[in-house]
This record gives C-alpha cells, sequence and structure tokens, in this order.
C-alpha cells in the first residue's frame, strides 16, 4: 500500500480549458483552466453606442493617460507631455451638452458635462497614478481594472490608517540615520529617497490577509531590506549589530562563512489586523533579479505541501502569494527577468500570478534611465505577458496605498502578474559613500534641495490636523532609545539556532565523514514497477515506434530476466521513492521523452493528444507522483526555479536535467551563487539533482562536455586532507544504471541534504555494455564510490593500472580486451566529490606489484578530472599519476571528423602503449 500524505483530488473530465498541456484534464501538477464567461451586459453596450463619441474619449485616457500622469516626484525638466490621443475635438465632442456617465464611468455622477468628465478623467488616469492595462488579453480584465481604479481614486483612505505608515516612515528615516551615524564607513543600501517602500509593504500584507493569504514569500534586493527586517519582520537589531561588529549571524556550532548584511533574511509569523501572516524573505545573491525565480520555485513548493494550487482541486492558489522586488535599471538589463516572466504562466511552473514591485530610483547606478533602456517606462517588459502596470507616485501617500490596493486585488481576482512602478529616489547615490552628482548633477540638485519623502508626508499630515509634532517627537524618541539599547547588547547576543525549520526537522548537516547507505529494493517490487512504468490506458493509441523499442522491449527485458538499461534503472529508482512516499519532479527541455528519446516517462496518445504518466498509476489510491515540468527554452530562470523548490523541503526529489551537459553555462550565475554556496553562505541545504548529458561523441566544441572541470573547481573539498560528506556539492560520473539507481534513492534516504552534479551519460544509455544485473538493485546493495576490476585473476601480476571516469571505461575495457591483456588493470571512479581516498586505496592496494599509475580520460588535459585528481593521488594517496588524454585545447572539442577521429584512436590505444 503506498503511503497516503494527502487526499486525491480530480477535475471533471468535462472541463474547458484555454490551453491544453497535451490534457483536457489534469495530470500531476497542472489544472487547465476555465474558459471564463463573461460579457459584457446589454445595458452597459447600450451605454457606449449612445455616448459613442464619449467613450472613444474615455478609452483613449483609459489607454494613453499615463502618459500625461505626474508620477515622477523629482522630473528635473517638467516639460509637460503633449498627448494627442486625449484632445476631445479628436473625438467631436462639444461642453455643450450633457453627457450620461451610467455604464461609461465608474462614479456616483450619473450624468455632467464634458468639462466634468474629463475633469473625472484626469483625476483618475493621469494624477500620481497612471495605469497601463488597455493592453490586457481579457476583456473582463480590462474592465474591472478600469472600474475599480476609479473607484479606488474615490475611496478616502482611513486616515488613522495613514497616520501610522507616516511615523513608519519616519521611523525608518531614522533607522538609516542611526546607521550612517553608528556605522560611518557602512554601505548599508538604505530606503533613503524610497521610504514609501514602507506604505507599500504595509498596506500589502493588509491587502494579503485582507484576500485570504496565509504565507507571503519575497524576493528581494538590497535596497530598504535593513529597513523591512528589523521595523517589521521582527528581524533582531542584536543580530544585524553584531554582524556589523565582525561576528557570525550564525551560532559558532554551525559550518557556515555567512554573508554580508545586504543578504541577511528572515521568515517570521506578523500580526495584521489580527490575522497571522507568515513572511518569508529569501538570501538573495549581488547579481541583480536572480533571486526571483528562486522565490517562485519556493512559492511552488510550498503549494505542493499544502496541496493547493495546481497540486489541488483548483488551478488557482489561495494561500501564498509571491513577491518580487525589482530594481528600476535591473529589470529593464537582466535577461532574467525575460526567462521568469515567461515561465510565470507555463505548466509546473506558475504560482498564480506573482505581485511585482518596482523600487524605481530614477537611475541604474550612475547610469540615467535614458540611457539604461529603450523603452519609455522601466516596466515595459510586463508586455511580455500583458501583465498591467500601476505607475505611482512615491510623494503621494495616499495613492500609494491606492495603487498597492489595486495591484493585490487583481492578483487575488485573476491570479496574474501585476507590476506597481513605484517612482522615487536615491538620496545618496548607488550607496551611502558614493557621490551620484559626478554623472546626474541636475537630477540631483533637485533631490538635494527637496524635502525627503517622510518629512514631506508628515508636514502634509500635520497641516491637515492629522498628526502632531508632539507624535512625532515621541515616537522618534522611543524608537532611537531602542536601537540604542539594542546595539548595546549586541556583542553578547547569541543567534538562534533557526536553520532547520519545521519542513527540515530531523535533518542536519553532512557529517565530516563518509557514511554507506543501503538503497536496494525488493526486486519483485521493482518488476513490478519496470512493468507498471510502461503500462497504458486501454484505449490509449501510443506511437508504434515506442511500443515496438520501448514498451515492448522493456517487458521482453523484465519477463526473460535480462539485464536493466539506463532507463529502466530511472524508472525503477523514481518508482519505488514514489511508492516510499517521496514526490519526484524533473525539469528541463523536454525530459519527459528525454534529448535522446531514451525516457518516455510521459506518453501521448496519437488521436486525442492527451498525456499519460505511467508512474502515477503505480497504485490505487497513489499519493505521491512524478511532475514532469518540460520547461521552455531556458536555463537560469529554470534551474533557479528547481533551486528554490528544493531549499523548501527535503521530501521531494527535484531534478533538472540540461539538453546537453554545457547548457548549463547559460544558468552558471544561479549555481555559482545559489546551488555550490548556498549552504556555505546561509545554511540552506539544498538536495536538487543536475544531471548533465557528457561524452565525446564526435559533436564539435559545444555539447559534448559539461565542463566538468568547473564543477570540481568550486568544490571545497581539500588537496591535503580526506574529505568528508560535507562537501559543499557531490559530483559523480556513474557508468552503471545500477550505479545511477543508487545514486538517485540515496539523495533522498540520507539524513541530510547535498546539491548532486550527476554527470550523465549519451550513448550509455543504449549501450548493451552498459547494463546491470538486477541482483545489483537488491537488498544490501548500495552506490559504490570506486569500481574495482572484478575482471583480474592474478593481481600480483599486474604492472599497470589505469585509472577512469565515466564512459571512457568501456572504450578502454574493449581496447584491452582486443590485446588481450591481463596485466593491466582498470579502475573506476564513480564519485569525485568527496573524493573516495579510502576506496581508491583499497583498490589500489590490490595491485602490489603495479609500477605505472595512469589517470585516463577522454577530455582535454586543461580539462575533465585530471588537475583534481592529480594533486589528490599525490597527497592522499601517495601516488603519482600519468596522463593519458587528449592535449591542452580553448575549445571542450575539435569541430573537425578527423582530427576526432585520431584523438579517439589516440585516448584508446596509447594507455596500454605507455611505460
Amino acid at each position: 500500500m503506498l503511503l497516503l500524505r494527502r487526499k486525491v483530488l480530480s477535475i471533471c473530465n468535462s472541463c474547458v480549458c484555454k490551453r491544453n498541456y497535451h490534457n483536457r484534464t489534469a495530470v500531476y501538477g497542472f489544472r487547465p483552466k476555465d474558459s471564463g464567461s463573461f460579457k459584457l451586459s446589454s445595458e452597459i453596450i447600450k451605454a457606449r453606442c449612445k455616448e459613442s463619441q464619449l467613450y472613444q474619449l474615455i478609452s483613449a485616457y483609459r489607454e494613453h493617460g499615463h502618459k500625461r500622469a505626474d508620477i515622477n516626484p523629482v522630473d528635473f525638466t517638467r516639460k509637460p507631455r503633449e498627448v494627442p490621443e486625449l484632445d476631445p475635438s479628436r473625438y467631436g465632442l462639444t461642453n455643450d451638452r450633457t453627457y450620461s456617465f451610467e455604464g461609461l464611468l465608474s462614479t456616483t455622477q450619473r450624468k455632467g458635462s464634458l468639462s466634468e468628465a474629463i475633469e473625472f478623467l484626469n483625476q483618475v488616469y493621469c494624477g500620481s497614478i497612471g495605469g497601463e492595462f488597455e493592453y490586457l488579453q481579457e476583456e473582463e480584465e480590462r474592465v474591472w481594472f478600469a472600474n475599480r481604479l476609479e473607484e479606488l481614486k474615490n475611496e478616502p483612505v482611513n486616515k488613522d490608517f495613514e497616520k501610522m505608515l507616516a511615523l513608519e516612515m519616519l521611523k525608518c528615516q531614522a533607522f538609516d540615520h542611526f546607521m550612517a551615524k553608528k556605522f560611518v564607513s557602512l554601505k548599508r543600501y538604505g530606503a533613503e529617497g524610497a521610504e514609501s517602500l514602507v506604505a507599500f509593504f504595509l498596506q500589502f500584507f493588509k491587502s494579503c490577509v485582507q484576500g485570504k493569504v496565509t504565507e507571503l514569500i519575497i524576493g528581494m534586493p538590497h535596497r530598504g531590506r535593513l529597513n523591512l527586517l528589523i521595523n517589521h519582520l521582527h528581524l533582531p537589531p542584536e543580530l544585524l549589530f553584531r554582524k556589523l561588529l565582525g561576528k557570525s549571524e550564525f551560532p559558532d556550532t554551525a559550518k557556515a562563512s555567512g554573508d554580508v548584511i545586504s543578504h541577511l533574511i528572515c521568515s517570521t509569523e506578523i500580526n495584521v489586523d489580527g490575522k497571522l501572516l507568515q513572511v518569508t524573505s529569501l538570501h538573495n545573491p549581488s547579481h541583480l533579479e536572480a533571486v526571483n525565480p528562486v522565490s517562485m520555485g519556493k512559492t511552488r513548493c510550498r503549494h505542493l505541501e499544502l496541496g493547493e494550487g495546481e497540486y489541488g482541486i483548483s488551478s488557482w492558489s489561495d494561500k501564498v502569494v509571491n513577491l518580487q522586488v525589482h530594481g528600476d535599471g535591473a529589470i529593464a538589463g537582466q535577461g532574467i527577468n525575460q526567462e521568469t516572466l515567461l515561465m510565470s504562466r507555463l505548466p509546473h511552473f506558475e504560482v498564480g500570478g506573482s505581485v511585482h514591485l518596482i523600487v524605481n530610483n530614477q537611475v541604474a547606478f550612475t547610469t540615467p534611465s535614458e540611457r539604461s533602456r529603450g523603452t519609455p517606462y522601466c516596466s515595459d517588459i510586463a508586455k511580455l505577458i500583458a501583465a498591467p502596470v500601476v505607475h505611482v507616485n512615491g510623494d503621494v501617500l495616499e495613492d500609494v496605498i491606492r495603487a498597492t490596493q489595486l495591484v493585490t486585488e487583481y492578483q487575488r481576482k485573476f491570479r496574474k502578474d501585476v507590476f506597481l512602478d513605484l517612482n522615487c529616489y536615491r538620496q545618496r547615490g548607488h550607496n551611502e559613500l558614493d557621490d551620484p552628482t559626478f554623472t546626474n548633477p541636475r537630477l540631483y540638485e533637485v533631490i538635494h534641495k527637496r524635502s525627503t519623502i517622510p518629512d514631506k508626508t508628515a508636514a502634509q499630515l500635520k497641516e491637515a490636523g492629522v498628526l502632531s509634532d508632539q507624535e512625532v517627537e515621541e515616537a522618534l524618541a522611543s524608537y532611537t532609545e531602542w536601537l540604542n539599547q539594542c546595539l548595546q547588547k549586541a556583542d553578547s547576543y547569541t543567534p538562534e539556532e533557526s536553520y532547520f525549520g519545521v519542513h527540515w526537522r530531523g535533518f542536519s548537516q553532512a557529517p565530516a565523514a563518509i557514511t554507506t547507505w543501503d538503497t536496494g529494493c525488493d526486486t519483485n517490487l521493482l518488476r513490478y514497477i519496470a512493468i507498471k512504468s510502461v503500462s497504458y490506458p486501454e484505449h490509449f493509441i501510443i506511437h508504434p515506434t515506442l511500443l515496438k523499442n520501448h514498451v515492448k522491449g522493456r517487458l521482453k527485458r523484465i519477463n526473460e530476466g535480462l539485464d536493466i538499461d539506463w532507463s529502466t534503472a530511472e524508472a525503477m529508482a523514481w518508482g519505488s521513492l514514489i511508492y516510499e512516499g517521496y514526490n519526484v519532479r524533473i525539469s528541463g527541455q523536454d525530459v519527459g521523452r528525454g534529448t535522446f528519446s531514451h525516457r518516455h516517462v510521459m506518453l501521448v496518445d496519437q488521436e486525442t493528444n492527451d498525456m499519460h504518466i505511467p508512474l502515477n498509476n503505480l497504485a490505487e489510491g497513489q499519493a505521491t507522483f512524478l511532475e514532469i515540468a518540460n520547461s521552455h527554452l531556458s536555463e537560469e530562470a529554470v534551474l533557479g526555479f528547481e533551486y528554490g523548490m528544493s531549499i523548501e523541503s527535503p521530501k521531494h526529489l527535484i531534478i533538472w536535467e540540461a539538453q546537453f551537459g554545457d547548457f548549463f553555462n547559460g544558468a552558471q550565475i544561479h549555481i555559482d551563487t545559489f546551488v555550490s554556496s548556498g549552504e556555505t553562505k546561509w545554511m540552506r541545504c539544498s538536495g536538487l539533482v543536475m544531471m548533465l548529458p557528457h561524452g565525446y561523441d564526435g559533436a564539435g566544441p559545444e555539447h559534448s562536455s559539461c565542463r566538468l572541470e568547473r564543477f570540481l573547481q568550486l568544490s571545497d573539498s581539500s588537496e591535503t586532507e580526506v574529505d568528508g560528506e560535507d562537501v559543499n556539492w557531490h559530483i559523480v560520473n556513474p557508468t552503471t544504471p545500477a550505479q545511477y539507481f543508487h545514486l538517485l534513492r540515496r539523495q533522498m534516504v540520507r539524513n541530510y541534504r547535498k546539491p548532486l552534479i550527476l554527470v550523465s551519460p549519451k550513448i550509455l544509455i543504449r549501450d548493451p555494455e552498459a547494463t546491470s544485473a538486477l541482483s545489483l538493485f537488491a537488498p544490501g546493495s548500495r552506490f559504490q564510490p570506486v569500481i574495482g576490476d572484478a575482471s583480474i585473476r592474478a593481481p600480483d601480476k599486474v604492472n599497470k593500472v589505469l585509472f577512469v571516469c565515466g564512459k571512457h571505461y568501456y572504450a578502454l575495457r574493449r581496447q584491452r580486451e582486443e590485446l588481450g591483456l591481463q596485466d593491466v588493470a582498470i579502475i573506476r571512479v564513480e564519485e569525485l566529490c568527496p573524493f573516495p581516498t579510502y576506496y581508491l586505496q583499497q583498490e589500489a592496494d590490490k595491485f602490489t606489484n603495479a609500477k605505472h599509475f595512469i589517470w585516463c580520460q577522454e577530455e582535454h588535459q586543461n580539462m575533465g578530472a585530471w588537475t583534481f585528481c592529480k594533486t589528490r593521488f599525490e597527497n592522499l594517496l601517495g601516488r603519482k599519476l600519468k596522463y593519458c588524454g587528449r592535449g591542452p585545447l580553448a575549445t571542450p572539442a575539435v569541430g573537425i571528423s578527423n582530427v576526432h577521429k585520431k584523438e579517439v584512436e589516440h585516448v584508446i590505444k596509447h594507455p596500454f602503449q605507455m611505460d
């Protein structure tokens, strides 16, 4: 019986959807969208026809009004923009008659003059809010957006709430002043000039709980981060000050190197209007916007954990919202945003719409906006997915509140991405030590002459009688005293051990030792899984080639007791993990079929185009599943997304497979800053598996190598001390299906999580020699970091030992058989990191009379595992290695077939000729 962890939900077969993903109903992780039935009422249509000229003007304001809106608080040009589309004479309108507003405008005024209509339209669309929404593809969304914007503009803002926000903005300013005074040379990336961020966040929290949200996951860059953490997310100021005094943000027992203060995070439960909201901010690197797909992946995994979103009965997420905070220069300039946005509405990647906040500083680092993008707005990338944008002037507190309400309500109603462009400025330049007047003198002339946003807001509320001088003085005095007290306690403050939270209970960091894990399974169960992995419904029309080669071939292999091939071993590994209560997810480009057309865990009916995933039908009442996330043609955003899923929970096997191994370099930023170093910097564990097809088969400079040397160089494996499993990641190059099976299972059964870099084969997936007997999958079996040479009958007669990693082993073995040699042993290094010193010593010591030890590889000398292994063999094993492989080269492989053939001949024959 399968372990039942959540209720299995179904969806009606008659559901009509807008987009079919090889299914008219549902597959695990995908729920088709309802087509919707929105229709304008006949009364509205009649009203538009009756007042068609006025309606044309209204439509023009809704589409073009933002061009005239006063949204820039530091516009030093002050040139009014001509917007000819807003000229009423274009539409034959005159001011000598009364027009009906019913059905046209969301206002309590039923009729009025042209001047009154224009006054209303200017107030809504050309004031300190500008909306872009007329390009939305659904009429329902366009109508809703216009109506809600017009309603909100005339809804009064609660004065008590406005007063509270003003005081919080003043505290935000006071925090930056405190930090500047106490830590003079600190680059803190404060909120100065963008203090209206406070109004956004506090209104956003309020709107979220009103929309029944219980969890919020935030991906955010440096700007204003410390203010948010300290003032609103309960990060202890003592922790920040301790860090600034040169101490770690983690307890002394933690194996962590830490990070800069602008990357600090916290996860906390806050009380909003009597309701609890769990807010989690994510660690980010200094690579701008890189955290955004990670935040989406973590959000998606929360959906999975809660059984909601596309993992539940509805395709919408009711409880969890993703917030992405951007900079104006970064959102326009970083390609990761395009990848992430185009992923946001794809099956298996959708999170029910993210809210995007752009902190628009008017300048990117030192580059003015007209030189940092070729579009009118930094938010124009939103139009890639037809997401609405609300521009707002950060000086106008009431409209910041309204704009925040609007975008949150849109996300809650339609579960789609939406953008808020918060126009503000940077008081002191890119960081507090920078002089921005070097490059932007006119802009900063305006900034330095004006009151700050908090001071200006407070002055307006004082004038309106909402706020008093005494209230301001008392609030700031109390706040500053609190900060001073926290600073005094900082030196003695001890950080809490909070990095293994509730979802990671029972897990720990990897040990500084080598452990072994029994990852074998009952062979009857594995036979059952293998058979079920190629089953399909009775009336399902399968492709004839798949039926012949894949389905019947696997059934024959199992029924006749033949050795197990690569794809069958994979199916058995995944199926057995599903049987034991783990979810499995693999993403990448066409991973359902597999780049080399070998996997076929996703079958498609040749007549209906419906999709069937056999491993999701192992047994009745199945509670855990395989998710096939065929991705768009992206590496960076997708890998970041999968990393985000992997850090949320250890219960799911998360795999990203590159189409070819070298495709990973499109995601190098995430590999460098998240996957390889996330645990070391932030104490955030990940069990992400990266599968990278690798092998020199004459493909040319690209698609031959997964750049194994780069991953080895990024490891913190020691050259002089024996590795434990606490290295930053594990790097393997398995040569048999059984080894692959055990690696996938080991990744989940261990009580810790480490990223696994799995150098995977291309030609071996169909090589009849690269198969494994079913007994090698049985209980008591496990992954072997080193595979010795069992074919040697007389170890004492061996004169030469070849060490090899990966598929090159098979070519060397065939060459040895052709030569009929018994004095040459071949040892396979299956795991490179942690370096298997003990196992290598065991195998090498068997050949007591061997005089020649050679490292053999098909990669070029400046690539592959040679330089990594050479020093470790010398320092840890006391053995000098000779090298046999291709010579140094600037590219991974040659592109001339004749040269490739000569190289192949050399790397196969020369090891046996060397002395």
